[in-house]
């Protein structure tokens, strides 16, 4: 009957649970992350970075695709976002792409085997484990360091972006701030107390003119109001701080990054060097992406897959290729009069 005061046996230890590095938590900290990228000198808010993106998006995202169905144009618009912000993109292969938006993964010999990827939903977040050939792996500026990793441009170019960045947030900061068309008229003889109110009374006041009367007789060592009322203007010179110049040569360094002329954003741009930009923005930038994409696809898909993007671009000289084709036509037909054969011809120029 004394059974009762006994202690009763430890319970079992409660284990906690947490998120994985790819849960909840992580989604929504690469989401805030991915807000406010711009203060990180990043640059990824300003508008020229953003349209450089959009140039990537749109170029991609009208691709001719042959060989798959997976690759529709949204998901290609998707990679294009991912590898111009974060310079890579995971989608999982299942009955469609299905974007990633955390992933980590395990390598061997420099080359990912296993990953552990994030989806996320309207509700929350899901986390799959899947081998190297259930998932496209797209990535664009691979270090040696890291061939697994993928670097954006701007990651790349931190400096320029920084600048960019600095540069467009003292600007907003100039023109909400600074008092833009003031004047004031010189009060003398005010204590400390009262110069630091009419201080911060200027801060805002644009376009206006701020009067401030003086009863002292010799100020400024003239009788008033021929000294006293003489207005001084309050508008910052930004000439002499040349932000123009730098915010200019920072655009143009970032779209180089992006592999687009600066001179398409030109107010002065004529069709020719637009068609120019367009041609060495397909040329020298979409179209190697695309062949890494198509060679990712190829490879985990199992089957050849091709895209072009300088047909859809129309990123090629048409009266170049018109004279061209002519000439060739020309040049069988004398090969063939004269009586040698055209792909001998052909191949003394390195032409198949």
């Amino acid at each position: 009957m004394f059974g009762w005061f006994k202690r009763k046996p430890d319970p079992a230890p409660v284990i906690e649970t947490r998120a994985a590095a790819s849960g909840f938590t992580a989604e929504i900290m690469a989401a805030r992350a991915s807000y406010i990228s711009g203060a990180r000198g990043i640059g990824e808010l300003t508008a020229t970075a953003q349209t450089c993106v959009s140039h990537w998006e749109n170029g991609l995202s009208v691709a001719d695709v042959t060989g798959t169905d997976y690759l529709d144009k949204r998901t290609l618009a998707m990679i294009a976002r991912g590898l111009a912000l974060r310079g890579e993109a995971v989608f999982l292969i299942r009955d469609r792409l299905v974007p990633c938006a955390d992933w980590d993964l395990r390598t061997r010999n420099g080359r990912p085997t296993a990953y552990r990827v994030s989806i996320s939903e309207a509700g929350g977040g899901t986390t799959e484990t899947a081998l190297a050939a259930e998932v496209l792996h797209f990535r664009v500026g691979a270090d040696p360091v890291a061939p697994w990793a993928g670097q954006a441009p701007l990651k790349r170019c931190q400096l320029t972006a920084g600048t960019l960045q600095a540069i467009e947030s003292a600007i907003s900061e100039i023109f909400a701030d600074a008092p833009l068309g003031s004047q004031v008229v010189p009060m003398p003889e005010n204590p400390d107390v009262d110069s630091e109110k009419l201080a911060r009374g200027f801060r805002g006041r644009r376009g206006r003119v701020l009067l401030r009367e003086s009863v002292t007789v010799t100020a400024a060592g003239g009788p008033a109001p021929a000294q006293d009322w003489r207005p001084s203007d309050l508008t910052p010179d930004l000439e002499k701080a040349q932000i123009a110049q730098a915010l200019e040569d920072a655009r143009g360094a970032i779209c180089l990054a992006f592999g687009i002329l600066p001179g398409m954003l030109s107010p002065a741009a004529t069709g020719p060097l637009i068609r120019e930009g367009q041609r060495h923005l397909a040329q020298w930038m979409l179209q190697p992406l695309a062949e890494g994409i198509a060679e990712e696809a190829s490879d985990k898909l199992g089957q050849p897959v091709t895209l072009d993007v300088t047909r859809p671009l129309q990123a090629f000289d048409a009266g170049g290729r018109a004279r061209a084709a002519a000439t060739v036509i020309q040049a069988l037909a004398l090969a063939k009069e004269a009586g040698v054969d055209p792909a001998t011809a052909l191949h003394l120029v390195d032409w198949e």
